[in-house]
């Protein structure tokens, strides 16, 4: 991978628990066709050359031995050169736009080698780049998008002047997960699920960060019950993106490559998941059967972003921070996707009360507010700025929803053994457990006495960072703003310190500004647009995604849902003499694996 990572740099590592290993498939060797009595003299023996072990990120996902950004050391593909060598080894297939919208270009010679190619792209990452180089979000955006799409970036180079067809703002997919998160909270309440699946229990835990979802995996199965069940914004992005455009341009979905930059190194982790591929959602023939195509190709990061143009020589502050003209964009295949995707306005804000991470509590609270009319949301700080509570009050004073925000590892583990279940004590006369309304048991002291009220969190936000997303490991350093900046003033090239502590809260809190700034931007746009209620913005979002649903033929279900599973160690465990599949397994080379 990418030389930038190292632990050191990580604000959500834990150290590995166990010896991280990889197991490794040896078969029998193969009898020879000969005599099958001949003694075989030393001399005879052919030596053996085992192949060089390799890691990839589906042997991290499968293996215990460390969890989060510890896993993201191991990588090897998912880096800036992945992009390079993609674009320079295929072609663009040729797209062309006209009356009946974009279509393949008939005329165009295409080969097998040919790809689609679109990308997704993160606010925090926009954030990360205006700070870095002094500039608003919104210029940030129109950087990223010449860059990726536009005649003086990516195309300008490369042996086949490869760029990206669309560049889409993860913002759009956050409005979908935020609406259907508000509706996967009141099913959770209510008992009564629209898709016929069960509901996660309460508390539902947020599932969109990647090193939260890994730690619960591998170290805290009992709380698997609990995560919502909703891919996240970059997950969504992806099948998305390679269902419609599949669909509508008959182009397999194994000739679209899917890039996505993020804040995180653990969102590589999460597009390797076998759980996020087109066996979700591909409906194959009875009898057919093909390789496994991720929903995510690839993942880099803003930093890595950063090593991306100046490995093509490109400096980005250069570029034209304004937006492609419209003779350079084509529409998206699907006109009602197109609109939804490409929007100009957008309904969800960023705000300093929905946070640096996407707005899921907030928008559950506004939702559930909506719904109740005349209550208010009261905020109760915890032990640190990274763990909030909240209660919707109705306007008698009586708590209607109660939930939480928790960020950063121990503020996670405080999390976790609140909800781990309650042990029986085997003192004489203790009592069981009893449960509570919500289903959940009531922590025990010793003497089998209640330790305590219950968390009775409808819904917590759980991010693995503190600070939030704006505060990703992938995002561009002080450090990395300074070298840019020293450039510019000679002054500054033989400063080498580290920064303080102070510097450091300052940097972030230069980010936040950009990533809130995103608001202001709009405000031009939003003038002759009055703010739709929270329930226009629901119908609005329900209506695309069943016309998605209902345009690619497969149930939203498998659009916009996942699954978990609890992650076991082999170590210091006994195992088969001959259990060769089980290690075939743990390898990634069953079910998905690369």
């Amino acid at each position: 991978m990418s030389a930038i990572l190292s632990a050191d740099d990580l604000n959500d590592f834990i150290s590995p628990g166990v010896a991280c290993i990889k197991p490794v498939e040896s078969l029998p060797q193969k009898q020879s066709s000969e005599n099958a009595y001949e003694v075989t003299t030393e001399d005879k023996v052919q030596p053996e050359n085992p192949p060089t072990a390799q890691i990839s990120l589906t042997d991290c996902l499968a293996c215990s031995g460390c969890v989060t950004s510890a896993e993201a050391v191991l990588i090897s593909l998912q880096s800036h050169n992945e992009v390079l060598n993609t674009l320079d080894a295929h072609p663009e297939i040729r797209l062309t736009s006209g009356e009946h919208g974009t279509a393949v270009d008939v005329d165009a010679q295409t080969t097998d080698d040919g790809r689609v190619f679109v990308a997704s792209v993160s606010p925090q990452v926009r954030a990360s780049l205006a700070a870095t180089y002094g500039i608003s979000e919104k210029e940030a955006n129109h950087m990223i998008q010449q860059f990726l799409s536009g005649p003086n970036g990516l195309r300008a180079g490369g042996k086949h002047g490869s760029g990206f067809n669309w560049v889409v703002d993860t913002n759009t997919l956050r409005e979908a997960v935020l609406v259907l998160t508000a509706d996967e909270v009141s099913e959770s309440l209510t008992g009564v699920t629209a898709d016929g699946l069960t509901a996660p229990k309460r508390p539902i835990l947020s599932s969109a960060c990647p090193g939260w979802i890994c730690y619960a995996e591998k170290t805290h199965p009992f709380i698997l019950p609990h995560l919502s069940r909703l891919k996240s914004p970059q997950a969504l992005a992806g099948t998305l993106l390679k269902t419609a455009i599949s669909k509508k341009l008959g182009v397999p979905a194994s000739r679209i490559w899917h890039l996505s930059i993020m804040p995180c190194f653990d969102k590589k982790l999460e597009a390797s998941r076998e759980e996020l591929t087109d066996a979700a959602w591909n409906r194959l023939s009875s009898g057919e059967s093909h390789t496994p195509v991720r929903d995510v190709d690839c993942v880099i990061t803003s930093r890595e972003l950063l090593s991306l143009a100046s490995a093509r020589g490109i400096s980005l502050p250069n570029l034209p921070l304004e937006s492609l003209p419209d003779s350079l964009r084509l529409s998206f295949p699907d006109p009602e996707l197109d609109a939804f995707l490409f929007s100009k306005i957008s309904l969800s804000r960023q705000t300093i009360a929905a946070g640096t991470s996407g707005g899921y509590l907030h928008n559950v609270l506004l939702t559930f507010q909506a719904r109740n009319p005349g209550s208010k949301i009261v905020t109760q700080r915890g032990r640190n700025a990274d763990v909030v509570e909240y209660t919707l009050m109705s306007p008698g004073g009586e708590p209607i929803l109660k939930a939480a925000r928790y960020y950063g590892f121990r503020n996670i583990q405080n999390l976790v053994r609140k909800l781990k279940p309650a042990r029986v004590s085997r003192l004489p006369g203790a009592k069981a457990p009893t449960a509570t309304a919500g289903g959940r048991r009531q922590p025990m002291s010793r003497n089998g006495a209640a330790a305590g009220s219950s968390m009775d969190y409808a819904y917590v936000e759980v991010m693995a960072c503190p600070g939030g997303c704006t505060n990703g490991g992938g995002q561009i350093r002080i450090e990395d703003a300074r070298q840019f900046n020293a450039q510019h003033d000679a002054a500054e090239v033989s400063e080498a310190s580290k920064p303080s502590p102070h510097e450091q809260r300052s940097w972030l809190a230069r980010v936040d500004e950009a990533y809130y700034s995103a608001e202001s931007d709009t405000d031009e746009v939003m003038e002759d647009v009055q703010a739709s209620p929270v329930t226009a913005n629901e119908d609005r979002v329900h209506k695309t995604l069943q016309h998605w649903s209902a345009m690619t033929d497969i149930p939203l279900a498998n659009l916009a849902y996942t699954t978990y599973r609890e992650v076991e160690s082999d170590v210091g465990k006994p195992t088969a003499p001959n259990d060769t599949t089980r290690v075939v397994e743990l390898a990634g080379k069953i079910g998905g694996g690369w």
